[in-house]
């Protein structure tokens, strides 16, 4: 069978862990994380923003596996305060390098250009990588269902938690939300793009929302380009957005970002 763009991810993140762990132990990692700032609130940023409006993770990415380089003029620190300026409640900040030419620097920059919440954006296999996201000044970890096991799932969100951070669960099918809701983090992403195929549909968001627990918040992420896109995503209970690429290609991201939450579908207007 051949390996999908996620299990070429899986595998190469698990070398760059084990290089990471040999040449920094997890003691030293766990003393960079206790003297770091003080967590953020990200989950709660998020749900104050969409009892009004929308929320929004907009997300400082330089290139994907699919589309190649999305933005040449890449300045962690002035995207930071253009989305901060532009209305953004958080931020995700790619650090994985190969796939997605991210930095754990990028993550440190950004965080330091503005006060949102931070969610590094890597994919996550190790409790070690989650004391380095809380070391690295992060607020916020992504738990990908696709890519581990209810135990790994277990372990990550144990981990986030003991460090004060909150953790945003990822998942594309039914099969995994089913997965998800074991879990105890009030966020579910539903990824718009299948991380096999890297194909998106916001019909997923559409399918997959109505089993989602009253009490969680849904994040839909990927393939929102419009206003249009918004409310209709709002339509179907998510009111909070993770986007990145369709900012990222914008000559203006602050004013890009304002006009995109500009007209927010106002609960109950539905």
């Amino acid at each position: 069978m051949t390996d999908t763009i996620l299990d070429k991810i899986k595998a190469y993140k698990l070398e760059e862990v084990a290089a990471d762990k040999a040449a920094k132990p997890l003691e030293a990692v766990e003393a960079d994380a206790r003297a770091a700032s003080p967590v953020r609130p990200f989950a709660d940023a998020l749900f104050d923003a969409a009892r009004e409006g929308y929320g929004l993770i907009a997300e400082i990415k330089k290139a994907s596996p699919s589309k190649g380089l999305i933005r040449a003029d890449f300045d962690p620190t002035t995207l930071a305060a253009a989305y901060a300026a532009g209305g953004a409640t958080c931020l995700s900040v790619l650090t994985d390098t190969p796939s997605f030419q991210g930095a754990k620097d990028y993550l440190v920059a950004a965080r330091e250009a503005c006060t949102l919440p931070v969610l590094r954006k890597d994919f996550m296999y190790d409790t070690y990588q989650v004391a380095e996201a809380r070391a690295l000044g992060a607020d916020c970890i992504l738990i990908i269902m696709a890519s581990v096991s209810d135990a790994q799932a277990h372990e990550l969100e144990e981990a986030a938690d003991e460090w004060g951070m909150d953790a945003l669960i990822e998942v594309h099918d039914k099969a995994e939300l089913d997965r998800a809701a074991l879990l105890k983090s009030r966020m579910i992403g539903i990824n718009n793009r299948n991380l096999k195929t890297f194909e998106t549909s916001l019909d997923t968001t559409r399918s997959l929302s109505k089993y989602v627990d009253m009490d969680k918040m849904i994040v839909s992420e990927s393939g929102l380009n419009t206003p249009d896109d918004l409310s209709e995503m709002a339509k179907f209970g998510a009111r909070v957005f993770l986007i990145g690429e369709s900012l990222m290609r914008q000559d203006d991201v602050e004013t890009a970002t304002r006009t995109l939450l500009a007209n927010p579908l106002r609960p109950g207007g539905m």
